[in-house]
């Protein structure tokens, strides 16, 4: 399940409703709406995880500046983190092409422990 178009607009990169962002594959929570901001990208762009353990990271191959990052759950592929690079001085900016489901606020206990 896939909530963004390659060649067309991402359904979450304006959205900036309260609730969370969780893992499209597992339902491992993510991202808080808190932590996301409007980029250039046409990609959602968040600033921190809910939990340490909410993404792992790897180095990307031939770019320094830039980690893989997965779903600390599941390991489904998430996108990237893009290092020194977030809306303030020393901050990084985790960029998300597919993968993510929105769960409202009010909801995000019941709907993120469900497949």
């Amino acid at each position: 399940m896939s909530f963004c178009s390659f060649f067309g607009g991402e359904v979450f990169q304006n959205h900036f409703e309260p609730g969370i962002y969780v893992c499209a594959k597992c339902g491992y929570e993510l991202f808080s709406s808190r932590s996301k901001y409007a980029h250039s990208s046409p990609w959602p762009a968040f600033t921190e995880t809910i939990h340490a353990d909410s993404v792992a990271k790897r180095p990307e191959f031939n770019r320094p500046e830039a980690l893989k990052v997965s779903c600390g759950r599941c390991g489904n592929g998430l996108g990237h983190e893009f290092l020194n690079d977030g809306p303030k001085r020393g901050q990084s900016r985790f960029i998300f092409s597919s993968s993510l489901k929105f769960i409202p606020k009010g909801k995000e206990t019941s709907a993120s422990q469900g497949h």
